[in-house]
């Protein structure tokens, strides 16, 4: 007897499932939650260190930020809605404050 479950098409059927989910909670966002979008961006800094020969040791001598700060692609809800872009984001705020 041969197993006939489609990997592809279960993974498809979960993907479908939680994207309805996702955008469920986007535009139904729950009344009792507090609604505070988040997001969280890196810095890259360069930074430069001192050789301190005695202790064998490096000490950070410098940090330069070499970029600029950005906003995050995919951001969150404090009231766990996670990976909205940020259009979901402000579908998801009006929808709360809708309901206000």
């Amino acid at each position: 007897m041969s197993d006939e479950r489609d990997p592809e098409s279960n993974l498809e059927q979960w993907k479908s499932a939680m994207q309805e989910e996702h955008s469920e909670a986007i535009s139904n966002p729950d009344p009792e939650e507090s609604h505070r979008i988040e997001g969280v961006a890196q810095v890259t800094y360069r930074v430069t260190f001192d050789y301190d020969a005695e202790a064998d040791a490096l000490d950070r001598a410098d940090a330069e930020e070499v970029d600029d700060l950005t906003d995050p692609e995919l951001l969150s809800c404090a009231c766990g809605v996670r990976g909205m872009t940020p259009e979901e984001a402000r579908e998801h705020m009006a929808a709360a404050a809708s309901r206000d």
